[in-house]
């Protein structure tokens, strides 16, 4: 596969929710790689210093350990990286987890719970922190992280799914409300990526899923990174409030 990343963001400055694993992570690449410095935020502080060693040393780089659950870490990390970078140009929300794979009548509450406040909320308190300061500086991408179980809903994962749902709303939303400026919202939806959360899966639904892709594999998160990259990238000038599909043929509409 070639490696040469083909869009540039040079001058800004992107934060990357859940960026210290698996998509998140290869978006940082990705985006330093295009000449973008980058804010990683997650709640795992070791995980975050492993990343930071990952990432090539001449990439600008900084990291605070952030809840996106709770809107006062969320505020507050954002008022530390305008006033360290004075600026944040691009918000890619991949921070998320998949909970349990359960029924719906069997379905942890507080499970549920906390799969939708990381993936739906904390999608939603980052934009709802960081957008006022796009719109003050007249520009701005947001690239959310949904996934095609939100288009579907994958059986035995109805709090993802559902979250999922969520999301792919939330960016046509807020994409509709930021039409008039300078500002894109988009969202991608991959269908099964190889990263550290099948640890959080069955086999049997790993199974499912790859079944349920037609190129019969699934995809890697180098793959979902430079999709995001094009989103991130002022090349992105006519898509808002879109869904855009990384699924190896799984997607129907």
């Amino acid at each position: 596969m070639d490696e040469t990343n083909q869009y540039r963001c040079p001058g800004r400055h992107a934060v990357i929710t859940g960026g210290a694993n698996g998509i998140g992570l290869a978006i940082a690449g990705q985006l330093c790689e295009a000449g973008a410095s980058v804010s990683l935020w997650d709640r795992d502080e070791a995980a975050l210093g492993a990343a930071r060693a990952a990432l090539p040393p001449t990439a600008k780089i900084d990291s605070a350990v952030v809840d996106v659950m709770r809107p006062e870490s969320v505020e507050a990390a954002s008022q530390a990286t305008l006033e360290r970078h004075g600026q944040i140009d691009i918000l890619v929300n991949s921070a998320g987890i998949t909970g349990p794979n359960a029924t719906v009548w069997d379905y942890p509450i507080a499970a549920w719970d906390e799969v939708i406040s990381i993936n739906l909320r904390g999608t939603f308190l980052s934009c709802r922190a960081i957008v006022p300061s796009m719109r003050a500086k007249g520009y701005g991408r947001i690239v959310n992280i949904a996934s095609i179980a939100g288009k579907e809903g994958n059986p035995n994962a109805s709090a993802y799914s559902a979250s999922k749902a969520g999301v792919i709303s939330l960016t046509k939303s807020l994409g509709k409300e930021l039409a008039d400026t300078a500002i894109r919202v988009n969202c991608v939806t991959p269908a099964a990526v190889e990263t550290g959360m099948f640890a959080q899966m069955t086999p049997q639904h790993i199974a499912y899923m790859l079944a349920k892709i037609p190129m019969n594999r699934f995809g890697q998160p180098i793959e979902i990174a430079r999709l995001v990259t094009w989103l991130a990238s002022a090349d992105c000038s006519f898509s808002t409030g879109g869904v855009f599909d990384a699924s190896g043929g799984r997607a129907t509409y």
